[in-house]
């Protein structure tokens, strides 16, 4: 479309030309021209050459207001290139243009006409030249008609947001997400398992110890065998019931040991033989009677090995009202209590967990059936009192408030609020299962077996002796092996006016030599000492088995001569 059809028609309007193309890929057209503007344009070297104007592309200012520019012969020493560019790029135009461009000048300066005068031109018609870049000046006529990168505008989309990569970058980290998730779930059902398995080893290793089905780890061992490693804390109360109907009295001890967390009523019986206050024998019913709490109370720690710390008197109707302040107990009775009355109601039912009320708990504890012996209503006893502590709270506070209520005068040994505290931790003992009654058995003139005492005393010290106080006389028990009744007695009344503490140890078979025997090296020295009070030979003495109850056994044999 640039060929033109008269070229050298100077009345033909030219056309339009090409002279490169915008940003966007469109053809710049160049301005058309007057025919007075293209024959000074011939009349010019160089129509681009505007040293005024360098800003400009062609040889003419579009917007100028006026003024034609003169040839200038001084402008023919410089050469054809565009001011704005750089130096090194050379002329716009090659030779043979040159030689075409100089011809018409000798013309134009023979035949001169006036210009004529040009219009101003409107500034929205012209169509402003593209510029060139100067890194790339054209080298040839033709450089305008190539395309190069930089005239054109590439619209590309980020990647991110693109509906592909999106979806692409959503699946992915889906994914990933669940992957890390399935990760989580398999950590958390590991370590589930892991806490499982152990709750249930621990479990097992637990029933098992508490059945005893571990050897040397049962609890019922470290409960009766593990004094033997030390020694031990507990807290001992003797409780005495009085009935006030026929005034008769029952005794028991409220052992606390809390080296082992057992609770144990050891109940005794009447007929055992203590020591009064001035050496002399007597049965535990009589020292209660005439020697008192305190008498008491030391009588029988001396016999037993034990320290008791305190008293406590119960008579029938307080025990009454204990029962009714705990809310009545569950007993297993044995027999049945009858009625007041011939033929009126039993008024205890013989039967598997029986409720009892106070009335029903004190009838239970004092019966005693005719022909029955002593040891049948000491167990009655030892059931109601056992009852009595699983109903007691076991927190020392609330226990106290019950005592406090009971409105007795106690023991000065006893205080509201120790007696509290102890039957808080025995009631403790009694909820789980960790609290027994024995009976201490005696022989006939209310002596204590060797082997009675041994498994008594194991039961509620841990098989080992109190050692006595400072200051304590030592205790001594006397076992009258001589054939001569009247032996004991007479050892008696000797190692008291010794100073020595004496315990009743019974009979036992005919042996022809005395033996002063000592359990612990300790005690040898002692022993050599009531040797020698006795009268006995030094030969006498002897480490052996002594009395549980005591630091030192006198078996006296038939060449014990009686003072």
């Amino acid at each position: 479309m640039n060929d033109q059809q008269n070229p050298y028609d100077p009345y033909y309007p030219p056309q339009p030309q090409i002279i490169g193309y915008d940003a966007y890929g469109q053809p710049v057209y160049q301005q058309a021209q007057t025919q007075h503007e293209q024959q000074q344009a011939q009349a010019q070297y160089d129509t681009y050459a505007q040293p005024q104007q360098p800003q400009q592309s062609y040889g003419y200012d579009q917007y100028a207001q006026g003024g034609q520019q003169q040839y200038d012969p001084s402008y023919a020493q410089q050469g054809y290139g565009y001011e704005g560019y750089a130096a090194g790029y050379g002329t716009g135009y090659d030779t043979a243009q040159q030689q075409h461009q100089q011809a018409p000048a000798p013309q134009h300066a023979r035949d001169p006409q006036p210009p004529a005068p040009e219009p101003e031109p409107a500034p929205s018609a012209a169509v402003p030249g593209q510029r060139r870049p100067a890194q790339s000046p054209p080298s040839a006529p033709d450089a305008d008609r190539e395309y190069r990168t930089e005239q054109f505008a590439f619209v590309e989309d980020p990647d991110e947001d693109s509906e592909d990569v999106i979806d692409w970058l959503k699946f992915t980290e889906s994914r990933s997400e669940r992957r890390e998730e399935a990760k989580r779930r398999g950590r958390n059902k590991v370590v589930a398992l892991v806490v499982v398995l152990a709750v249930a080893l621990l479990g097992g290793v637990g029933y098992l110890w508490s059945a005893g089905l571990i050897p040397g780890l049962s609890g019922e061992e470290t409960k009766q065998g593990g004094a033997a490693s030390g020694p031990q804390k507990r807290d001992v109360i003797v409780l005495h019931l009085h009935n006030t109907g026929n005034k008769e009295t029952s005794t028991a001890l409220l052992v606390d040991n809390a080296t082992t967390k057992q609770g144990t009523t050891v109940l005794l019986p009447n007929a055992l033989s203590v020591a009064n206050d001035d050496g002399t024998t007597t049965t535990l019913a009589k020292s209660v009677d005439e020697d008192g709490s305190t008498g008491t109370r030391e009588a029988i720690g001396a016999l037993l090995g034990t320290r008791i710390t305190g008293t406590w008197r119960l008579d029938t109707p307080y025990l009454e009202n204990l029962v009714e302040l705990v809310g009545g107990i569950e007993v297993s009775t044995d027999t049945e209590v009858p009625g007041a009355k011939k033929g009126d109601a039993p008024l205890v039912p013989k039967g598997e967990n029986q409720t009892l009320n106070g009335r029903m708990a004190v009838a239970y504890a004092t019966h005693r059936g005719s022909g029955e012996a002593e040891a049948a209503q000491l167990e009655r006893f030892g059931q109601v009192v056992h009852g009595v502590l699983r109903k007691m709270s076991d927190d020392p506070e609330s226990a106290t408030v019950t005592v406090q209520t009971l409105a007795q005068i106690l023991d000065p040994s006893l205080p509201e609020k120790d007696l509290g505290a102890s039957l808080a931790r025995l009631a403790e003992h009694a909820k789980v299962g960790d609290h027994k009654t024995a009976l201490l058995p005696v022989r006939e003139d209310g002596t204590l077996s060797e082997q009675a005492t041994g498994s008594v005393v194991k039961d509620i010290l841990g098989g080992s002796v109190t050692a006595p106080e400072q200051g304590a006389a030592v205790r001594v028990g006397v076992r009258n092996a001589s054939g001569d009744q009247d032996a004991t007695e007479a050892a008696r009344v000797v190692l008291i006016n010794g100073g020595y503490s004496v315990l009743d140890g019974g009979k036992a078979e005919t042996e022809s030599s005395s033996q002063v025997i000592y359990g612990d090296a300790a005690q040898k020295a002692k022993a050599e000492e009531v040797a020698k009070t006795l009268g006995l030979p030094a030969g006498a003495v002897e480490k052996g088995t002594a009395a549980a109850n005591a630091d030192v056994t006198v078996v006296l044999g038939q060449d014990y001569e009686v003072p």
